[in-house]
Parts: C-alpha cells; sequence; structure tokens
C-alpha cells in the first residue's frame, strides 16, 4: 500500500473571517475543516466519489469496503494506493475477483454529499435493511454505564480537529470499560465510522471487545455500517432515527443515544421487550429524553453543533 500526496494534508485549512460580537468587528485567520471529493477506485471501476476530510484515507477506504460489504474481511483487498491532488483525492483498491463480481453484481453507483450513506441506490431492495443478529453479545451486556459516562467524559479531549475548527464528526473505539483506544474525524459522520473500522481492521482490533462512541445522531447507515461489523454497542451523543433503532433490534444490538456525562437514554434492550404495564405518554418521553441530554450542549459539541 502506497500514498503519492501532492500536497500535505492537515485537516483543516486558514481562511480569512471578520469576527463580529457586541457591536465589534474583528478580522483574522480562521482555522476551518478541509472537505474535499475522494473516488474510491475498485479493480480499475470507479464506485463511488465521496465529500470526507483528506486525512486517513486508506483507513476510509478499508472501512467503506468492509462496512458496505464490498469485501467481508480486510484480507480480501490485495493492494491500496492513495493519490491526493490539490482539491480531489483518489483511493484505487485491488480487491479479491469473487468480491468484484459481487460489487458489479450490486450495480452502485455512488455520488454522495458529505459522507451520504444511500446516493445512488438504484432500488429499495438494495438498501439491506436486513441485518444478521449480531453473535458474541455478552461483551455489550457488560458495559455499564460508568463506561459510557466515561467515554462521554473523554472524546471531547480526543477531537483535536474539533477543537480547531469547531464542525467535524468523531466516531472513536472504546474499549469495554470506556477508555478510548482510537479517534477518528471526518466533515462526514459516516466517512468518521468508516475511518474508524477501517483503522481497527489495518490494526487487526478485536471489535468484538469494546463498542463504538459517535459525536453525531445514531442514523439508520451508521447503525447498519457496524452491524455488519458485528458490534454489539452503538452510542451516540444525539438522538437515533426511528429505522436506526429498527435496525438495531433486528441485529440484538445495544443502541445507546444521548449519552452524556451523567446518563444516556438505551433504545434496544438486551432482551425483546416485555409487555407495558402502564402506557406512557408522549410528553413523558419527550420530558424523559431532556433530562437525559440536560440542559447543556453535548459534551462534544465545543460550541458548534456537530449532531447532525
Amino acid at each position: 500500500m502506497s500514498c503519492d500526496l501532492a500536497t500535505e494534508q492537515t485537516g483543516s485549512v486558514s481562511r480569512p473571517i471578520v469576527r463580529r460580537r457586541r457591536g465589534l468587528s474583528t478580522a483574522i485567520m480562521h482555522r476551518v475543516v478541509e472537505e474535499f471529493p475522494v473516488a474510491l477506485v475498485f479493480n480499475g471501476i470507479s464506485h463511488a466519489v465521496m465529500m470526507a476530510t483528506p486525512l486517513d484515507l486508506e483507513a476510509f477506504a478499508v472501512g467503506f469496503a468492509l462496512t458496505e460489504g464490498i469485501v467481508e474481511r480486510a484480507a480480501d483487498i490485495y493492494d491500496l494506493e492513495v493519490v491526493v491532488h490539490t482539491d480531489s483525492a483518489e483511493v484505487q483498491l485491488t480487491i479479491a475477483q469473487p468480491a468484484l463480481q459481487q460489487l458489479k453484481g450490486k450495480r452502485r453507483a455512488l455520488a454522495g454529499r458529505t459522507g451520504c450513506g444511500v446516493c445512488g441506490i438504484e432500488s429499495i431492495e438494495l438498501l439491506d435493511l436486513q441485518p444478521q443478529k449480531i453473535a458474541h453479545r455478552n461483551g455489550a451486556a457488560d458495559v455499564s454505564p460508568s463506561a459510557i459516562e466515561s467515554a462521554a467524559r473523554e472524546l471531547p479531549d480526543r477531537q483535536i480537529l474539533m477543537r480547531e475548527t469547531g464542525g467535524i464528526h468523531a466516531a472513536a473505539w472504546c474499549k469495554p470499560d470506556g477508555s478510548i483506544v482510537e479517534v477518528f474525524e471526518d466533515v462526514g459522520r459516516h466517512n468518521a465510522l468508516d475511518k474508524l473500522i477501517g483503522g481497527l481492521a489495518l490494526r487487526q482490533e478485536d471489535m468484538q471487545d469494546g463498542f463504538v462512541f459517535l459525536s453525531s445522531r445514531a442514523s439508520y447507515e451508521l447503525v447498519r455500517k457496524t452491524a455488519r461489523m458485528n458490534i454489539a454497542l452503538l452510542a451516540a451523543i444525539s438522538a437515533p432515527t426511528s429505522l436506526a433503532i429498527d435496525i438495531a433490534q433486528r441485529a440484538r444490538m445495544r443502541l445507546l443515544s444521548f449519552c452524556r456525562q451523567d446518563g444516556f437514554v438505551e433504545y434496544t434492550a438486551n432482551d425483546p421487550p416485555g409487555p407495558v404495564s402502564q402506557p406512557v405518554s408522549t410528553a413523558t418521553v419527550r420530558k424523559n429524553a431532556a433530562q437525559a441530554s440536560g440542559p447543556n450542549p453535548a459534551p462534544c459539541d465545543m460550541g458548534s453543533d456537530q449532531r447532525a
């Protein structure tokens, strides 16, 4: 695997701005997150163009291939070359022939906006909304509330580009005790997760020995990608969608949202839900979610809303 860098990328660039506050105007230079097109090419076939932050592109490509089901294992990727130009990048992958034939059969041509997970899908059937049940769920059941709170407490200090720019997502890999092992950042939340999965695969990390913690909301694509890697617990700072909850339940994944330093909301139980003894009003649900989220911004917001 090789990398040809036409220009060194840092993940952020300086731009002149005028800061207006309390009637005063100040002209300064400000760091903003980088975003430009990254083409993913499999055996010479251009498969996807994603808007991404040009860092950790090798991990991004490997993670994308795994979480999209293009390859079943990292060993099916025989070669990978990253070429970064001034305003774009290309990752050229050579994959095993069976994987290539399966990819051609899907006939998926993806042109994504900021890590969009479904642009270019030709039919609803290709969305793949029926995940296999996750095996080896014991580790997820053992993750305690204090572990989630510990991860929420530690993540802001590990978000280097977030502190610098105020506008980027993060995906973290945490041990069962909540300690953070690795953090990847990207302007797209799906890309950040792909980078994390790819990084773990390249390091041959055991993905059944820990959980994913996201600085964003939990959309269905993120749950589906996580389930595909047989990861049994996904925690996020912001809310899930209804489809994300449905997919997590089908996969028997623990899905936690509104994760803070003092609590969280769990949307999927360790066991199938039993009968509800008393109905709960919508107002009560909203009140409980608001109490869980608290009056303050999420610990990873750092003054900017990155939870979309």
